[in-house]
């Protein structure tokens, strides 16, 4: 990815509100032959002029175990990402994991037992599970196609599953694309004793058979995120959507993204979402390294800033790192 840093490296910008301090509640970290991001790559991140004390890891499907039945390998992940966690405490000038988001099958019979598994792996820092709802009618057109059955979040053994999450005072993650945003409305109110936690705005997709639908897709989107918000059990995270599947061509151009022509492009998404739940609902995020195939982390939140900019106090502290902390109990 050395080339990768290179071409992220041909926008630098002068770091706003350097002293902000910033919770990251979505990253990932894998170590794969092509693509290696670990604590170290997080830290070059983090520390890239932003004052980010805290991150959350979200799941992503790495160092799960080779053996044992398969519905207990996911917790290899949080085995993995706990040890890393350990690491970032040994240094308390750096930003340190603070929560892990696993995997587990919601629909499985033996759902406690995956989620007391978690529990003993993550060393105190598990906090919920994403099992994500996304799933893709265009693969093909795709960088990264989301998997899940069409009708998941409908099924009677999910909802008990996400149900029995809230029950046990844990949170549920997911991300979908903006064709699936009813039947995640459906859920939520199926399922209102459970907080939820959506993610990436409900990635609104912009390329394949969506490619030049954009405004008609915001406008329905604008709806179902209205709709959306009249759930007191889910909170939004803002951000993921410089992922090569929104469309906006970042990943292929000449230079990256700055933080106004990101703010330019995506802004009324935030400002909508905003307007929709309120700032004590919203949590800015990274989604790293996905989104960093298109713009650099300082960049990306130089624009969160400025997005923010006209808040009060009380909003960009929300958004910035008390949403996340009160969500994820940090």
């Amino acid at each position: 990815m050395a080339d990768h840093d290179q071409w992220l490296a041909l926008v630098r910008e002068d770091i706003i509100d350097p002293a902000q301090p910033i919770v990251d509640p979505h990253h990932h970290l894998w170590d794969r032959p092509s693509w290696r991001y670990t604590v170290d790559e997080l830290w070059g991140d983090t520390e890239d002029g932003h004052n980010v004390v805290a991150t959350v890891f979200l799941e992503c499907g790495w160092s799960y175990r080779e053996h044992g039945p398969e519905h207990f390998r996911c917790v290899g992940e949080t085995e993995y990402v706990a040890q890393a966690a350990a690491r970032t405490r040994e240094h308390p000038d750096r930003a340190r994991i603070a929560a892990i988001v696993a995997r587990a099958d919601l629909r499985h019979a033996e759902l406690d037992a995956v989620l007391d598994a978690h529990e003993e792996a993550g060393q105190g820092l598990f906090r919920g599970i994403r099992h994500a709802g996304a799933h893709a009618l265009h693969p093909e057109a795709l960088t990264i196609p989301g998997s899940a059955p069409v009708d998941l979040y409908a099924d009677e053994a999910f909802r008990r599953g996400v149900a029995r999450l809230g029950e046990r005072g844990y949170t549920y993650d997911t991300w979908h694309y903006h064709y699936q945003m009813q039947d995640f409305l459906a859920l939520a109110r199926a399922v209102p004793g459970t907080t939820m936690v959506l993610d990436h705005f409900g990635t609104p997709l912009g390329v394949g058979p969506y490619a030049g639908q954009r405004e008609s897709i915001y406008a329905q989107w604008c709806e179902d995120i209205a709709a959306i918000a009249e759930c007191p059990n889910v909170v939004a995270k803002l951000g993921g959507m410089a992922m090569p599947d929104n469309g906006f061509g970042w990943n292929g151009s000449e230079r990256p993204p700055t933080s106004d022509a990101f703010v330019a492009a995506q802004g009324r998404y935030y400002e909508h979402a905003l307007a929709c739940f309120g700032a004590e609902r919203c949590m800015f995020e990274s989604n790293f390294p996905v989104d960093r195939l298109s713009l650099s982390y300082h960049v990306l939140w130089n624009g969160l800033k400025k997005i923010a900019a006209g808040r009060t106090e009380s909003e960009k502290q929300a958004l910035f790192h008390g949403t996340a902390e009160r969500v994820y109990r940090l």
